[in-house]
């Protein structure tokens, strides 16, 4: 694995503003979301607004992504996704979610989810996960993705390359009458197959105008994950792979988590919709 020293916190910069115009979710000023009391399926007006969130969401992602460079800060990263979410009339769902102070989470090399953009420069053989959700027409659209920074080392590089192919092989799991359990199966045995971990404390997600709406999407098989896949579900899948133990630290912040070990981890997630045959992908650019 690679050498780099261990992350520490970095400096944070002002809150970014959005245009007043822009509509935010319920939750923005409050230190908690109201709970969803709506359903799972979601009817095709509500899909397809999801589209578009989740298109915004996808591009501002990569329009981030094309700035990662040895040197760039993950701040840096946070003012690119920012602008263009509100360039395109969304608001950054991120932002002020339970008190979160960023428009996207940056979480690099031990940290499995939730770090927050700050002064940390991005250095040369270092991995970064970019985890963007836009709100735009009542709805969420949320999706992240792992990046290789420079040069990296062929063990990382494997773990973002399997993690990647961990979520599209649970999502072609994906199927109508199928428990819930069937995603989180798939990506453990696959994972297992090279002595990952699979983070299992922090997992997908249902989603529609709701960022949580209280579906829960194991990325292991549990055997509680007994709710059946219906037509017109919303939800994300978004494993979380470790070269090390899937046990977890979390900083003072109240929101980065670290791997107990210090050993790597990456991510991939999409926002999706059950359909009659399988599944279609609502955060493609």
């Amino acid at each position: 694995m690679s050498g780099q020293s261990l992350l520490v916190p970095g400096e944070l910069s002002p809150t970014r503003s959005v245009p007043g115009n822009i509509r935010r979710p319920e939750y923005v000023g409050k230190p908690a979301p109201a709970p969803y009391t709506g359903p799972e399926v979601q009817t095709p007006e509500t899909i397809e607004a999801m589209r578009t969130a989740g298109r915004i969401a996808a591009r501002a992602m990569e329009e981030a992504a094309k700035i990662i460079a040895p040197g760039v800060t993950t701040d840096q990263l946070d003012k690119v996704a920012h602008e263009y979410m509100c360039d395109h009339g969304a608001y950054p769902s991120t932002l002020g979610y339970r008190g979160f102070p960023k428009s996207l989470c940056t979480s690099v090399n031990e940290v499995i989810c939730h770090g927050i953009p700050d002064s940390t420069v991005l250095r040369d053989g270092d991995i970064v996960n970019l985890d963007v959700t836009a709100y735009i027409g009542g709805v969420h659209g949320d999706n992240n993705a792992t990046y290789l920074v420079g040069d990296v080392d062929e063990e990382s590089r494997l773990l973002v390359e399997r993690t990647r192919e961990a979520l599209n092989r649970a999502i072609k799991a994906v199927k109508p009458g199928r428990q819930i359990n069937v995603i989180g199966r798939v990506i453990e045995s696959y994972a297992k197959r090279f002595g990952y971990g699979v983070v299992r404390d922090f997992t997908g997600h249902g989603i529609n105008s709701s960022f949580h709406s209280g579906l829960i999407i194991p990325h292991y098989d549990s055997p509680h994950a007994t709710t059946v896949m219906r037509p017109g579900m919303t939800f994300t899948i978004e494993p979380m792979l470790t070269l090390g133990t899937h046990e977890y630290d979390m900083w003072d912040d109240g929101w980065t988590v670290v791997t107990k070990d210090r050993k790597r981890t990456a991510q991939f997630e999409h926002t999706l919709v059950v359909t009659d045959t399988g599944a279609d992908i609502l955060t493609l650019p």
